[in-house]
């Protein structure tokens, strides 16, 4: 008689002994972003995810180094949310959605060329709070005490919200030139200057009626603005305005933050954003941040200093990451950021070009994105580099 020994073991077990375990995915309806390394399709849909349990949050980090698939998998997806009626805008600091705004009818909006967009909510409360945040963004550091006072004050004397925000308060605060004395509504009025009459000018504020995003798709093309110091204040009044028109509780809706370094790595937009993030769900949108890596984004302080513990809260905060390959010192960054384990850090370094690392609330999966015959239609970045 031969004795067999056997042991029950759990799909824990087997991910503990490294040993590969059926995948079944998310367990979501819908089309396909891709196959699981272990198992079935993988399917993804962030707001089918929330209202499924599967994660508590709709915002969306994609990450990894550059040619990985992270502009792949957020055309797919916002391919796939379009066709379900949803509504998307997307921050497009390189001009690289042309391709997905044709496909579906649209042309990117150009600010400066097409006109300007006013970034300012109609809540009062929500419209100062954002007036602050541009103010400290475009002359590079916090406000004083004495500046957040004299912005209050003449916020007052608004008494209604004009169409041209930035412009009428520019007025207000004008004859302060006169004066060649040293005061916190001089230092103000310069700042507003940039945005009326300075290198902003024309892009947030102008003349006539301002641009109203409409659509199902925006694609709000910010390529003139990518080489200058002023990005940051440009991504960050595109996503206010955005905020504005897209995602409701009844159609929730995408906004893609492509290039999102810009806006984590400078205080006075991150604080703003932060306020933001929270709102997400109230306002059925899904922020979807794409970068490249953590040290992107460690600008935003020294380490341990408030800045970068609110950069990478907000980070955290996003119950949905698609993590693609990594250098190891960025994944050991990224990892330390993100709060990853120790195994799903080695999985970064090892990742092959289209593979990635979902994590979707407490699960985690890896996928080989696979796109269709009708994604490679928008989704090829490397044009330039195949031309002859």
């Amino acid at each position: 008689m031969v004795r067999a020994w056997t042991h029950w073991a759990t799909s824990h077990d087997l991910v503990s002994l490294r040993t590969p375990a059926h995948d079944a995915g998310s367990g979501l309806a819908g089309e396909a972003l891709g196959q699981c390394q272990y198992g079935s399709s993988f399917v993804l849909d962030v707001f089918d995810a929330y209202r499924t349990g599967l994660v508590s949050n709709p915002n969306v980090i994609v990450a990894g180094s550059i040619g990985a698939g992270k502009s792949t998998i957020v055309k797919m997806q916002l391919e796939r949310a379009l066709r379900r009626g949803r509504r998307a805008v997307v921050v497009d600091p390189k001009g690289e959605y042309g391709e997905l705004a044709a496909r579906h009818g649209v042309r990117p909006i150009a600010l400066g060329r097409d006109g300007w967009c006013s970034p300012f909510p109609l809540d009062e409360r929500e419209g100062r709070h954002l007036l602050r945040a541009l103010v400290a963004s475009a002359q590079g550091f916090a406000l004083s005490s004495e500046q957040h006072f004299a912005l209050d004050e003449v916020w007052q004397r608004l008494e209604f919200q004009p169409t041209r925000v930035l412009f009428t308060l520019y007025q207000l605060l004008a004859p302060h030139l006169e004066s060649t004395t040293p005061s916190a509504e001089r230092s103000l009025v310069l700042v507003l200057h940039r945005f009326v009459h300075g290198d902003l000018a024309g892009l947030f504020d102008g003349p006539g009626e301002p641009l109203r995003f409409s659509g199902d798709l925006v694609v709000v093309d910010l390529s003139s603005q990518w080489s200058s110091n002023s990005l940051a204040v440009a991504v960050l009044s595109v996503v206010a305005a955005a905020q504005q028109v897209v995602g409701d509780p009844g159609s929730p809706g995408y906004l893609v933050i492509d290039e999102a370094w810009a806006l984590l790595s400078d205080p006075a937009a991150l604080r703003w954003l932060q306020g933001s993030w929270k709102l997400a769900r109230a306002r059925g949108l899904s922020h979807v941040m794409v970068l490249h890596r953590w040290s992107d984004v460690a600008s935003a302080g020294d380490v341990g200093s408030v800045e970068r513990d609110r950069a990478r809260g907000l980070l955290r905060e996003c119950e949905t990451a698609w993590l693609f390959r990594q250098p190891p010192d960025e994944a050991r960054e990224m990892a330390v950021a993100l709060g990853l384990e120790t195994r799903e850090e080695s999985y970064l370094v090892a990742l092959p070009k289209g593979v990635a690392l979902v994590r979707y609330g407490a699960h985690r999966s890896i996928v080989r994105v696979e796109p269709d015959e009708r994604d490679v239609l928008f989704i090829d970045t490397d044009v330039a580099m195949r031309a002859r």
